[in-house]
């Protein structure tokens, strides 16, 4: 708990400053770049946090569910988000949702954290039936030091996080789905302190296919293959073939019905 709160602060805190929120600006650009949400689409952030990065898809007019290990977290997200977006306590490497049921799903900054990258990964593919988007801090940025950008990213000095190389990431994802097509960029490329004076620096260099900045987003296609009732089984549900839906949320009703 006293970790989840740290972060939390840490999270929400860097937004109050220009810094802060010139490099959320920017990641927000990359990310909406990549992703491109339509109206009506139904998204999924994994390991959401405070729920910044879900305010992006809810702008867009998305349907948006977020889902978070920590408690504290998802207390700070509710504050500002409401009751009309969906908000599950639950664990990345275990999504409590049916296979195909999102248009889109994010992981960002989630993977730093796990303790299995490659099973957070495969339960995003499993839930998508659009798009997934990886956000990551970049191994081989040129913006500074481990150190300095856990501390403008939001994440304690002391925590234990892995930095992912472009190609790292692409590997897992060949290594569950084969080798789809792939977009990916960056952005954030100098130390801190050259924000306080060329800010405008950043926003030369191209959004795109640029292997240098501190925060790397990558995004592939998952096709529409397969539809499960996850176990165990409450209902018989008559699935058609050539329906598109997804099948029934049968662990979530479940959930549901144990909290009352």
């Amino acid at each position: 708990m006293v970790f989840d709160q740290k972060a939390a602060k840490l999270s929400d805190e860097r937004l109050e400053t220009i810094l802060g929120r010139y490099i959320f600006s920017r990641q927000k650009e990359l990310i909406l770049d990549l992703v491109a949400p339509r109206t009506g689409e139904r998204m999924l952030g994994v390991d959401c946090g405070t729920g910044n990065y879900l305010q992006l898809f809810r702008e867009k007019r998305c349907t948006v569910t977020g889902i978070d290990s920590s408690a504290e977290m998802l207390k700070i997200a509710r504050d500002k988000l409401g009751d009309s977006t969906e908000l599950i306590l639950g664990k990345a490497d275990d999504l409590p949702f049916s296979d195909n049921e999102f248009d889109i799903v994010t992981l960002i900054t989630s993977l730093e954290l796990s303790c299995n990258p490659q099973k957070a990964l495969a339960e995003a593919i499993r839930v998508c039936r659009g798009r997934v988007f990886v956000g990551f801090l970049n191994n081989y940025s040129l913006a500074g030091s481990q150190q300095r950008l856990k501390e403008l990213f939001g994440f304690p000095l002391t925590s234990n996080i892995r930095f992912f190389s472009h190609d790292e990431i692409k590997s897992m994802v060949a290594g569950l789905i084969g080798s789809p097509s792939i977009s990916w960029g960056s952005v954030i490329y100098f130390p801190s302190i050259v924000y306080d004076f060329f800010s405008e620096l950043d926003e030369l260099f191209p959004l795109r296919k640029n292997p240098f900045g501190a925060f790397a987003g990558l995004i592939f296609p998952v096709k529409y293959t397969y539809r499960t009732v996850q176990s165990p089984i409450m209902e018989s549900y008559e699935l058609k073939p050539e329906s598109q839906r997804t099948a029934p949320e049968a662990i979530r009703g479940m959930l549901k019905e144990a909290d009352k």
